[in-house]
């Protein structure tokens, strides 16, 4: 990343449990100027307590994304690091599973992270040395019975985050996977 003399800002959605607020915290003790995302704006006091700022940002609502990376890009001169981290599992038969939830999966999962990194790519691209972090998961690469909608959504992610990795090499922009296990999370 390049040297400047602000401190780097990360955008980090899910800060307010497992993955996401984990990833938000250590970024703080790092230096980072951290604006933690969440629809559970309400679970985000942490976060605030070290130093972070707080965002009610739901990634499936347009609007709400607009507002958010409006407010992140009104407070600082740029976003360096875009963590997605915001996700959830919807298990079961697939063939019990009403389409409304398996819509619901896909729209958290892989069209709100990519709603978002719409907004913000404008931005990194002027900056030329970003970072997007999309936190999928070994769901992404592996299946099991009885987590149809999960795992394909992540497999979507899979691909996506692949994609926009070649799209936006050169423009100095890194995509990163992460590909965790189980995870004890709310």
């Amino acid at each position: 990343m390049a040297i400047c003399a602000h401190p780097p800002v990360a955008l980090v959605t899910g800060a307010s449990s497992g993955i996401g607020k984990s990833i938000a915290l250590a970024l703080l003790k790092e230096g980072y100027i951290v604006y933690g995302a969440a629809r559970r704006a309400d679970q985000l006091a942490p976060i605030q307590a070290a130093g972070g700022r707080v965002l009610y940002m739901d990634i499936t609502d347009k609007a709400a994304v607009d507002a958010g990376v409006a407010q992140v890009l009104n407070e600082q001169p740029r976003i360096d690091v875009l963590i997605n981290a915001a996700g959830y599992g919807q298990y079961g038969a697939l063939e019990d599973i009403p389409m409304d939830d398996a819509h619901r999966q896909f729209d958290v999962n892989v069209f709100g992270t990519a709603r978002l990194i719409q907004k913000v790519l404008p931005k990194m691209r002027e900056q030329a040395a970003s970072k997007i972090v999309n936190v999928t998961s070994v769901g992404g690469k592996i299946y099991t019975p009885m987590g149809g909608w999960y795992h394909a959504s992540k497999f979507a992610l899979e691909g996506y985050s692949d994609v926009l990795r070649l799209e936006t090499r050169p423009f100095g922009i890194d995509v990163i996977v992460i590909e965790p296990g189980i995870i004890a999370t709310g």
